[in-house]
């Protein structure tokens, strides 16, 4: 039977304003990043559901029991208020369970937990996606500075893997492809720091294992696709073993 992975985020939607001369108009498209993993995933022990970011401010379980059906939950390039903030709160002034906290029950019974990097990941863009001080911090390996924490990294990062017998990056040969960026973190004392950038760009973490409770956890500081994982990185062979064996890990129950 397949593991159920739900990935929640990697969705955007932009508007954009064409001025032609004296005439100006909008247009408005929508878009996901997720393409390259779910071709990754594809034939694997993994079932993959996607959770976009606009749906998971009303769709996102309000329950345990909601969340029970689901061996891990990938948080990608979503900031805290989206879980924060529904309707019911936000327009209503209503309560309503506080689902960052439900994440983290969950994950202390077994779940796995997964935070993935991007500009509303960890801390974010101009500090937007807020995971800091929350349950979801208090239940991931790393914790976020209080500041935009984005690496902008144009010359390309070169991890450099500190555990290579590790279960989630074995058999994967070197040197891994650049990636263009990721988010700074730090590491908990009781983590362990799988990968990380190389010296002149500050040995910050980039892959980091943990527990949590019965549950186990990753972050992954980086992308899952561009623009700071380029292509080079999504089409090299080590990008399916790279997540298969992490979702394999992460689904793991110890006991």
């Amino acid at each position: 039977m397949k593991k159920n992975i739900l990935l929640v985020g990697e969705s955007w939607v932009s508007a954009v304003n064409h001025f032609k001369g004296f005439d100006t108009f909008t247009t408005v498209s929508s878009a996901v990043g997720i393409k390259p993993l779910a071709e990754a995933l594809e034939g694997s022990d993994f079932k993959l559901t996607h959770m976009h970011s606009q749906d998971a401010v009303e769709g996102f379980p309000y329950t345990l029991e909601g969340l029970s059906s689901y061996d891990a939950i990938l948080l990608s390039d979503i900031g805290s208020n989206s879980f924060l903030l529904p309707q019911d709160v936000w327009l209503q002034g209503k309560t309503v369970p506080n689902r960052l906290t439900l994440i983290n029950q969950w994950c202390r019974q077994g779940g796995g937990l997964m935070m993935i990097g991007g500009y509303l990941s960890f801390q974010g863009i101009d500090g937007r996606a807020r995971w800091r001080r929350t349950p979801v911090e208090a239940a991931l390996p790393v914790e976020c500075h209080p500041f935009d924490d984005r690496i902008e990294a144009p010359e390309g990062i070169i991890a450099e893997i500190l555990e290579p017998d590790h279960p989630i990056v074995a058999g994967i040969t070197g040197p891994w492809p650049p990636l263009l960026g990721a988010n700074e973190v730090i590491a908990k004392p009781d983590a362990t720091v799988i990968a990380r950038l190389p010296a002149e760009q500050g040995h910050h973490p980039l892959l980091v294992a943990g527990r949590f409770g019965a549950g186990r956890t990753l972050a992954w500081t980086s992308d899952v696709a561009p623009h700071w994982l380029p292509e080079t990185f999504s089409n090299w062979p080590g990008y399916k073993k790279l997540w298969t064996q992490a979702l394999t890990w992460l689904t793991t129950r110890d006991g």
